[in-house]
Parts: C-alpha cells; structure tokens; sequence
C-alpha cells in the first residue's frame, strides 16, 4: 500500500518494462470526526487494524489487488472528519474535492456516536449536490459494532437510512473483524470494475521496440550527406597533396 500524499511507501512492487496500465478505482471516505475512517481504509488495504492515528489529513492510499482476476489499482481518499454546527455542516473544502474526484463514496458513521449518523443524511445530499448528472455509486458503512456497551444508534437504524437513501448498507467492526471490512469494500470495486472499460491492449514487440528507439537519448542521429562529402572531398585533395610533394 503507498501513501501517496506524503509520498512514504508502505510496501510497493516494481512494475515491469512493458506493463498494461491498470485499471483505477477512486474510493472517498467521508463520514464524521472519530468515526473510524482511516482505520477503516488501512484495514481494508493491509489487513492490519490500528487503533490510534493523529487527526486526519485527509492522505490518499493506493494498492494494487486482483478484482475478479483482473489487476486492479485503488486509490482511496482519506478524508476530514465533517462536523455538525449551529449553522449546519462544517466540513472542509477538501471533502467536496474528493467526491469529485472519486468513482465512488463510502459514508461511514459510529454506532456509539449518534451525532455521526445523523450527519449521513446531509452528507449524502453533499454527495447529489457534487455529482450532478454522474452521482457515484454510494454505500454506508456504521463501524464500531464491537462496541455494544457503547451503542447509541439501533441496529434496525442503518438499514432504514441506507434503504431512503437507495444504497447498500454494511454493519462492520475494523477492530475486530477484517472479513467485514474487505466484503464491503470489495463488492464496491466489483461493481466499479464491471461499470469502467477495459483497459488498453499491450502494444507489440516491434512497437514497443521502435518506440524504445524513439525514446533512447543514445541512438546517433545520421549524419548530414553534404558534410560527408566534404569529408570525402578534403581527404582525396589531402591525398592528391602528398603525392604532389612525394613526386618532388
């Protein structure tokens, strides 16, 4: 997985000479302050479950992963937590890129926060505003559904939310199970993959050669016929010379 933002690899494999481009599936995770968000994206990515992550800057994630036998590259945007004020929603500029950017749009809430749920209906109207004519693809997440001592939205809740909102909802834990996080990411680039065109074909091998020439900074231009004749012409009048003085 790399963080592309701050540009430190995480773990990263070296890509062949002549490799077909991937397809990319843009993910945005959007959702409230200390909701889970980014422990919800590593544990998708690395399998790994982190409790304690500084404030979210919003980094961008990628890895490649096989998505129904095909190579598939992922890129998921972590984003800032959105906030419920007096006056409405408080998020920062940075979220409406993100929506813009993606594919698609993961909304996630606390079950121990109900603040965090009731953001969802506004942020998914954020999302409609956004999209415009192409909406993404939405799903919603409630994270945290180990913590049932904690709990303040019922669990009848997210399905009736997800259900007026028209997507697909998923109750998960990124502490304690990595199944349930994988299914639902994974079943949202399932649907992406079969949604985008296949990705350009491998050019041949006389193409990719010519085209490695045309690249190649070593390859000595031809030289210009009119100073070879030159060349041609000074050597023969340099020969004729030394015979003329040999002969005296």
């Amino acid at each position: 997985m790399r963080l592309i933002q701050n540009m430190s690899t995480i773990a990263e494999c070296s890509a062949p000479e002549y490799s077909v481009p991937n397809r990319v599936i843009k993910i945005a995770v959007i959702g409230g302050s200390g909701v889970g968000k980014t422990a919800l994206v590593v544990r998708f990515l690395t399998r790994r479950f982190i409790g304690d992550y500084q404030r979210n800057a919003g980094n961008l994630y990628s890895r490649e992963v096989q998505v129904d036998g095909d190579q598939v590259t992922i890129q998921v945007q972590d984003t800032p937590g959105a906030e419920m004020t007096d006056n409405g929603i408080s998020l920062p500029d940075h979220v409406t890129c993100s929506i813009q950017w993606a594919d698609a749009v993961v909304l996630v809430y606390s079950v121990t926060d109900r603040r965090s749920f009731e953001l969802i209906d506004q942020l998914h109207q954020l999302v409609l505003r956004t999209g415009g004519s192409s909406v993404p693809p939405v799903i919603l997440l409630a994270n945290k559904a180990d913590l049932l001592h904690l709990r303040r939205v019922d669990t009848q809740q997210g399905p009736l939310l997800a259900g007026t909102l028209g997507c697909s909802f998923y109750e998960v834990s990124a502490s304690e199970d990595y199944n349930q996080v994988h299914g639902a990411f994974h079943r949202l680039c399932c649907q992406l993959a079969k949604q985008q065109p296949p990705p350009p074909s491998p050019p041949s091998a006389g193409a990719a050669t010519a085209a490695e020439k045309r690249r190649s900074p070593l390859i000595p231009r031809p030289k210009s016929p009119n100073m070879q004749d030159l060349k041609r012409r000074f050597k023969q009048a340099l020969s004729a010379k030394v015979r003329t003085v040999t002969s005296v």
